[in-house]
């Protein structure tokens, strides 16, 4: 069976030279960019190949129209994703430094998007690896470029005109999975605009790890959403963040709590507040 959500340091250690697998770095800062790709070459999985959350995670920006992180192109990804060396036969792992909340979720996610399931993310990512005192490598490593064939899932999006639709209407959940203060309009450091979606309930991304940053249990996430969903449909949740990134970490936990996919607003709040025509909320609903 293929893991499609969560791995344990213990489990990748066994496979880090099957060529059926391919695990991939995804550190990286918003405060420095190229952080993750220093710290990629410092030291990594072996194997394991570097995805940058802006050169090949995300498209090209488009000044008051687009959110900080756009969706790349179905080409595009499918050129990177063949690139990796990565097709239907293999067996994707994700990690990054925080806990799988920065990018390793986001590709996560986003070979989800593509029809690829044999994908997980690295449960207590890098630091737990590190701390078990795994084999590491350093400078670059490649893997035989493959032909990735996307079966792209659409329904698993939301764009802003499906978010307008749905305001307010109590079959639908909508979810923002940044801090509770940035939520509240209270300490918003990186978008221009404070506040959140009108109707939305706060979700910070971060309560689906415990003090270790571990993955809290199946049983506890379950419990988490469904005291957020209520009486809404699992497949009516909306999750968005501040670019569509940390969300992806709240739809990794959604699915491993076996509530199924729910859907990705990918152009987040910094794409709705790039409308100005788009009604925002502060303090709580």
């Amino acid at each position: 069976m293929p893991y499609s959500t969560l791995i344990s340091a213990s489990e990748l250690a066994n496979h880090i030279t099957d060529p059926d697998w391919a695990i991939v770095d995804c550190r990286f800062s918003l405060d420095d960019t190229e952080r993750g790709r220093r710290d990629y070459l410092n030291a990594h999985i072996p194997g394991a190949i570097y995805a940058h959350l802006n050169g090949d995670l995300s498209g090209q920006i488009i000044p008051g129209t687009t959110g900080r992180h756009p969706l790349p192109s179905h080409e595009a990804f499918t050129q990177t994703l063949s690139n990796w060396g990565i097709d239907a036969g293999v067996q994707v792992v994700a990690y990054d430094d925080k806990g799988g909340a920065m990018a390793a979720a986001r590709l996560w996610w986003m070979l989800r998007w593509f029809g690829h399931d044999a994908v997980a993310v690295l449960d207590g990512g890098w630091q737990h690896w590190e701390s078990k005192a795994y084999p590491m490598s350093s400078g670059v490593d490649t893997r035989k470029p493959g032909i990735f064939i996307p079966r792209v899932r659409n329904n698993l999006l939301f764009s802003s005109a499906d978010v307008l639709k749905i305001l307010h209407n109590p079959n639908f959940r909508l979810l923002d999975s940044r801090s509770a203060d940035r939520y509240r309009g209270e300490n918003e450091t990186i978008d221009p605009i404070a506040g959140h979606i009108p109707g939305a309930l706060s979700a910070p991304f971060a309560n689906n790890l415990d003090s270790s940053g571990l993955f809290i249990s199946r049983e506890d996430l379950n419990a988490r959403f469904q005291g957020l969903l209520g009486d809404v449909s699992p497949d009516h949740a909306i999750f968005y963040c501040g670019s569509g990134v940390t969300a992806a970490h709240n739809l990794l936990a959604f699915v491993h709590a076996g509530l199924g996919d729910a859907r990705l607003y990918a152009g987040s709040w910094s794409e709705w507040i790039a409308n100005p025509d788009h009604p925002i909320s502060k303090g709580l609903d």
